[in-house]
């Protein structure tokens, strides 16, 4: 039963957060005929607004983000074109992380750095750690497999850190950037003004479920390899 229990606790930390923001997402994703324009137009409307030199919008089948290299908010069909809720508080967000970007974010320039190469220890890891028992058995020595297992892991450490360092940025594109932006432009109404706190903060709290599950999959590689 506590066995049960601890499985129960650990699924619900991990999946409980994207499912959380999904289901906000969908909530407030209807239509308001009192949204004046979409996600896109009001991206592009505050691009122009704060000034935010080369900046373009477009359409993206990879999920709502802003690329720093490119200098490019990415908003998904859904939210590029809908007058809802979801719609204005993702693209504000997104140009939040623009903003960002123009006044010289430390944290943000940082991330950007981090990425590609966390993702390529990331990929290597899972090569390493897959085949370190195979190199171990052909050295015939355990040191190999010791270093291995270490490199290896450290893919895993290395998304944690891209994870450490994201969710400041997140926290601030929605909350110091976002959600000032769109009360203090009267984008939204006093009403609604809950609606997309909820939205904004499950936008920002996306990341924290990636990092539950990469934390997961370092459990889950730690309990394989201690039993070899």
């Amino acid at each position: 039963m506590v066995l049960l229990a601890g499985v129960l606790i650990v699924l619900a930390l991990i999946f409980g957060p994207s499912l959380w923001v999904k289901f906000v997402m969908s909530r407030y994703s209807s239509q308001l005929p009192e949204i004046s324009g979409t996600g896109g137009e009001l991206a592009k409307h505050l691009i122009e607004r704060f000034s935010l030199k080369d900046v373009k919008v477009e359409i993206t089948e990879q999920g709502d983000h802003y690329d720093p290299i490119e200098k490019k908010v990415r908003l998904v069909r859904e939210n590029y074109e809908s007058k809802s809720l979801t719609a204005i508080a993702i693209a504000a967000h997104e140009v939040g992380h623009a903003i960002q970007d123009q006044q010289g974010d430390k944290r943000l320039a940082t991330r950007t750095k981090m990425i590609p190469v966390a993702n390529m220890v990331a990929r290597w890891s899972v090569a390493i750690i897959s085949m370190s028992p195979v190199i171990a058995i052909i050295m015939r020595h355990p040191m190999p497999f010791s270093v291995l297992f270490f490199l290896g892991l450290s893919g895993f450490v290395a998304r944690m850190m891209i994870h450490a360092v994201t969710l400041p940025i997140e926290f601030d594109a929605s909350f110091s950037k976002a959600l000032p932006i769109l009360r203090e432009g009267n984008y939204i109404s006093q009403d609604n003004e809950k609606a997309v706190s909820r939205i904004l903060n499950a936008a920002a709290l996306t990341y924290v479920s990636a990092a539950l599950a990469d934390i997961l999959n370092l459990g889950r590689w730690l309990v394989i390899l201690s039993r070899r």
